[in-house]
């Protein structure tokens, strides 16, 4: 029984640290969009030409 409390113990562990990973308000991934405040950049969004 000591090894299936141990098992099930790891296993939760690695649970709360994917859900952890995942819902971290400080993570910024690369080539997220730019913030509402800053309008879209590119040639096609470009209104002075």
């Amino acid at each position: 029984m000591g090894w299936i409390l141990l098992e099930s113990l790891v296993a939760l562990l690695i649970l709360v640290g994917i859900v952890a990973w995942t819902m971290a308000p400080w993570r910024r991934r690369r080539g997220a969009l730019p913030p509402p405040d800053e309008p879209p950049r590119g040639p096609d969004r470009d209104p002075g030409s």
